[in-house]
């Protein structure tokens, strides 16, 4: 493999938790809240953060390649609203598509075939990510933070699997 597709990818393993770490810190956010449908969902997407981070991992495994750990920043702990939680949520998804891309980039650039074949399904589910995020956004800002909808919204977000 390429070294610079290495490092990048070994980057994206360390951003992958990042991801991790930020939804658990929005989950303490709105369980602090008393949200907890709020905090399920993000602890829910924190475990799927951790599952992409350990796909890039397997990957680079099986490359032959050595995967070194770097250390995570320290997420932001506090935040304005549901509404900021979601919001900053999408930000970052979009942040995440970008190097997704710059992945995908990359590994045609360097014609490895293998890994761009692998970084495909990332490309597809970041258009997932960005949709429900963006779509839960929709929502919270038509709805009253007051009113009985958000515990409505919150409960429906506690059914997710």
């Amino acid at each position: 493999m390429d070294k610079k597709l290495a490092k990048a990818m070994n980057e994206q393993v360390k951003n992958e938790l990042y991801s991790a770490y930020l939804y658990l810190a929005m989950a303490a956010y709105c369980d602090y809240q008393n949200l907890p449908g709020f905090a399920h969902w993000m602890k829910t997407q924190a475990k799927e953060e951790q599952s992409h981070a350990m796909k890039i991992y397997g990957f680079l495994n099986n490359v032959g390649e050595r995967v070194v750990m770097e250390a995570i920043a320290k997420p932001p702990a506090e935040f304005d609203s549901p509404a900021d939680v979601f919001k900053k949520t999408l930000e970052h998804e979009k942040k995440v598509t970008a190097l997704i891309n710059d992945l995908y980039n990359l590994a045609q650039k360097v014609q490895d075939n293998a890994a761009a074949i692998f970084l495909q399904w990332f490309v597809t589910e970041q258009v997932e990510e960005e949709k429900n995020a963006a779509d839960i956004l929709a929502v919270l800002k038509v709805i009253k933070a007051d009113s009985g909808q958000l515990i409505l919204l919150d409960k429906e977000l506690g059914k997710r699997e």
